[in-house]
């Protein structure tokens, strides 16, 4: 196809493709933007500075006709979107959880972009299948994850988006399971069903019940310890017996280890057991604080894992894995697999039917898939067990540090326990004053916090995680907090 090209030759109206001389010319270019970016980053508002629409208002209203450089991309990435954007990479952003990205993982991505590659199947690119299943095992290893769920037994992980995939493809496994041998419809069963998680649990279960088609009516809230914020099991047991009783056949209970609002940890090990009486799988969401146990003084995260049916953990939160990578294991892979397998003719192959093979498309909800494996391979291979323990360590001291200074004013009350890198508190004033406080930090740019509600009181959660994130970081939040409270309480 013909191109218009600039005096340096290269295109500027470009009617083909971008030709591998000028990848490498913008390639480079992108390279620099990025380490740029990371070398201003702190000097920019941590909250993306626009109102609604500006975004839009600013791009034009069609689609170009004739194709621009690459250059002019850039440049409006840098005077259009920028200050549109949230830098989750910011040392100082200390809201939700930590969103990691790290040079190899950015790397490890590019190359996945580059190499194109759809690992549907086994077929399909064999090595995006293998080292997925390889650094699978190696991260359960890593983390002290039972043996049951390495892929040389009946179990095995799979990387899926986010831990809210997760939740999903563990009910229908769990639906699965639970309809075996039951009046079925197409392998799941027409009765009613329950789920019961924790009333700190993230969103995304009740969210799984929806698209499974229960209902958010199927989903049990458990009671939660006022001092913990872990579900209690009592609770559990009594909606057990209840549904039982009701004719309700329990399917799934999630237990939850680090709660997204207050980073709680749910007493798995009673919670397996009760599940197991009642036939219900047990899937353990650990979305932000299973990373942690790369750190053995940190493996009591794993206690009662033996008996859960299903776990996930994301890397792309805290283990220095640019999104998405959520990393997500079975005990047994049949329920998962039967739940979620349908082979058209056109996906037969050799490979697949001698059983010698994974095929990933059965193991999540889209077909396609993308070579995820290699970002994750890329950030273990550079900072090796010894370079992921110390940034964990990093992060929980970084914290504890936070939780000192904000127990040291007399104004504020740390509200829950704070054995990771997240800390829950707020101002002894009440709920209307805490708000204030965090809009007003938010609104200075210069840190950002998100909130929560603990036993019905509004309460702020800093949570820590970033690897630019350094002591500093920490001591100008303690300190941006003292002077907006004394605003916020004198006004």
């Amino acid at each position: 196809m013909a191109s218009i090209r600039s005096s340096d030759g290269y295109r500027v109206g470009v009617a083909g493709h971008m030709t591998p001389d000028e990848f490498r010319r913008y390639g480079r270019e992108v390279v620099d933007w990025i380490a740029d970016y990371y070398e201003r980053l702190e000097s920019l508002p941590v909250l993306a500075q626009v109102k609604p629409g500006d975004v839009r208002a600013g791009l034009p209203g069609s689609a170009p006709e004739q194709g621009e450089p690459f250059d002019a991309v850039l440049r409006d990435l840098d005077d259009l979107l920028l200050p549109g954007v949230t830098h989750w990479q910011h040392p100082s952003f200390f809201g939700y959880f930590p969103a990691n990205a790290s040079g190899p993982a950015i790397l490890g991505d590019l190359l996945a972009s580059g190499l194109g590659v759809q690992g549907m199947l086994w077929a399909t690119s064999p090595a995006a299948t293998e080292l997925e299943t390889h650094v699978l095992d190696w991260l359960a290893e890593l983390l002290g994850l039972p043996q049951r769920f390495r892929s040389t037994g009946d179990g095995g992980g799979v990387i899926q988006h986010s831990a809210s995939d997760s939740a999903l493809v563990a009910l229908l496994a769990a639906l699965h399971r639970v309809s075996d041998a039951r009046t079925t419809r197409d392998g799941v069963g027409v009765e009613r069903f329950g789920v019961y998680t924790s009333g700190q649990s993230h969103s995304s279960v009740e969210k799984a019940c929806r698209i499974a088609g229960l209902g958010g009516a199927a989903l049990r809230k458990l009671d939660v310890d006022p001092a913990t914020q872990s579900a209690r099991p009592e609770h559990l047991r009594e909606l057990l017996e209840r549904d039982r009783a009701e004719g309700v056949v329990p399917a799934m209970v999630v237990a939850s280890v680090g709660a997204t609002g207050t980073g709680a940890v749910d007493p798995v090990a009673d919670l397996a057991a009760l599940a197991r009486d009642y036939g219900a799988w047990l899937h353990v969401d650990a979305a932000w604080a299973g990373v942690a146990a790369v750190a053995p003084e940190f493996r009591w995260l794993d206690d009662g894992l033996e008996l859960a049916d299903s776990y996930c953990t994301n890397p792309h939160k805290w283990l220095l894995t640019n999104f998405d990578c959520d990393a997500f294991w079975v005990a047994d892979r049949r329920p998962l697999i039967g739940a979620l397998s349908v082979l058209p003719e056109y996906l037969r192959n050799a490979a697949s039917e001698s059983g010698a093979v994974i095929d990933y498309r059965d193991w999540h909800v889209p077909l396609g898939r993308r070579f995820r494996a290699l970002k994750l391979w890329a950030v273990i291979r550079w900072y090796g067990a010894e370079g992921l323990r110390a940034h964990v360590r990093s992060s929980v001291a970084l914290a504890q540090r936070f939780a000192a200074q904000v127990a040291d004013d007399d104004r504020f009350e740390v509200v829950t326990p704070h054995p990771l890198a997240l800390v829950t508190f707020r101002l002894r004033a009440g709920s209307d004053a805490t708000r204030e406080l965090m809009e007003r930090v938010n609104a200075s740019g210069r840190m950002f916090l998100t909130h929560t509600v603990v036993n019905g009181e509004t309460a702020l959660r800093l949570a820590v995680g970033s690897p630019l994130t350094e002591q500093r970081h920490i001591d100008a939040a303690s300190a941006e907090l003292a002077r907006a409270a004394s605003d916020v309480l004198a006004s």
